[in-house]
């Protein structure tokens, strides 16, 4: 991702001073709004999906989502303010997949446990300044086919959902596909509109339980097991350094945010920090988001680049409202068809599997691992109650090393 040349400002990113109102404008107020759109409704089913499959019940699934908020919130909005840039904060979407299948096998208080050593694990990288020095350790093609093994196992729902209710399903690709080819930055939004017209004209929505109200965190006291560690800590803090931190730091540059002005190891022990405190209400995780990043970081938020902080603040203050109603977003969710919810989480993560898949392969020194994570990650396999990315992951390096180890 290239930002285009404006040549008005320099090449090294100097942060103006903090004139919150001054810097409002329409275009940050609408990116802002975007962004939190985008990173909703292409992702917060996979949450309600997830809560579901553990049998978690409404007030936790509406606690997991105030928890997520608040931090993003809270994150994004500080972060923003102190450094003046445009610095979003986003919950990790492959992790909430990753639970769809690994939350199911551990009791609820473990997995809380195994979210917050994930949390340790994230604050110690950024306090230490470890960042790189990790991330050079697990090779990037086996990084990515572990995103896009998990992520994959999500997409191809959409295709047996088209089983169950073909003409919403129906619908909903072939709008997707015409959204796509127009105006691609709204298609997930207008696939959702179109997804739920579909379903109100086949007589698919319940509205019966459907309620507004203020959501109330619910606190659950953390255990911790070997098991619950294995299967779901270090993958989430695996695919949170690898397809959160990473290509959200890369959007930053890329836009021209060098180090100076935006330093990594900060973001991520404040992000680290921040889901450490939420974990114990539900919380997997929040990181740096990269897609709805970009949303604020380009210059459709504004022509000044020293503005542009504001867009990724409004964001931050639209999670807050999102996030204080997060029962009624639950149960909004619950009104929908499951062949919608499914559908729509399935479409809004077709980019990151190509993406995922793409990156797997450029290097011809790491295909056969990264293929082997791939498929092992996106079989399902579970061994000793370990989930299929712990397992992908061990593969993927095991292969890696076997084939790549220098001789003597």
């Amino acid at each position: 991702m290239t930002a285009p040349s404006s040549p008005e400002l320099p090449a090294t990113f100097r942060p103006g001073p903090l004139r919150p109102f001054a810097d409002t404008s329409v275009a940050t107020i609408v990116a802002g709004f975007v962004a939190m759109m985008t990173g909703y409704t292409s992702s917060l089913v996979l949450m309600f999906q997830a809560g579901q499959a553990a049998h978690l019940s409404d007030a936790q699934i509406s606690s997991w989502i105030w928890a997520l908020s608040i931090g993003m919130a809270l994150t994004t909005i500080g972060l923003s303010l102190w450094f003046r840039a445009p610095i979003v904060v986003a919950w990790s979407t492959p992790g909430a997949a990753l639970l769809i299948s690994s939350l199911p096998h551990v009791p609820y208080a473990e997995a809380i446990g195994a979210y917050i050593v994930c949390a340790v694990l994230l604050t110690a990288v950024g306090l230490t300044g470890w960042f790189d020095t990790l991330m050079k350790r697990i090779p990037a093609g086996i990084a990515a086919a572990l995103l896009a093994g998990i992520l994959f196992e999500i997409g191809i729902e959409i295709f047996h959902a088209a089983q169950v209710q073909t003409p919403l399903v129906l619908t909903m690709f072939f709008g997707y596909l015409i959204v796509k080819r127009v105006v691609p930055r709204y298609a997930i939004v207008a696939t959702l509109v179109i997804g739920i017209a579909a379903a109100a004209v086949l007589g698919l929505l319940d509205f019966s339980h459907f309620r507004v109200a203020v959501a109330k965190p619910v606190f659950t006291m953390p255990a911790f097991s070997l098991t619950a560690v294995v299967s779901i800590g270090i993958p989430l803090f695996v695919v949170a350094m690898a397809s959160q931190n990473v290509p959200g730091i890369a959007v930053l540059r890329a836009d021209g945010y060098d180090h100076t002005a935006a330093p990594s190891s900060p973001l991520i022990a404040t992000t680290g920090l921040a889901s450490l405190v939420l974990a114990p209400f539900g919380s997997h995780g929040v990181n740096l988001a990269a897609i709805t990043a970009a949303i604020c970081t380009g210059p459709h938020a504004h022509e000044d680049r020293t503005k542009r902080y504001m867009a990724a603040v409004w964001c931050g203050i639209f999670y807050l409202i999102a996030g204080t109603f997060g029962a009624t977003i639950a149960a909004l969710f619950a009104a929908f068809p499951q062949a919608l919810v499914v559908s729509i989480a399935a479409l809004a993560l077709f980019g990151s599997i190509m993406s995922g898949l793409t990156n797997a392969m450029q290097n011809p020194k790491e295909r056969e691992a990264a293929l082997i994570t791939f498929m092992v990650t996106a079989s399902g396999l579970t061994l000793l109650s370990i989930g299929a990315a712990f397992w992908g992951l061990v593969a993927g390096v095991i292969t890696q090393f076997v084939l790549n180890a220098r001789r003597a």
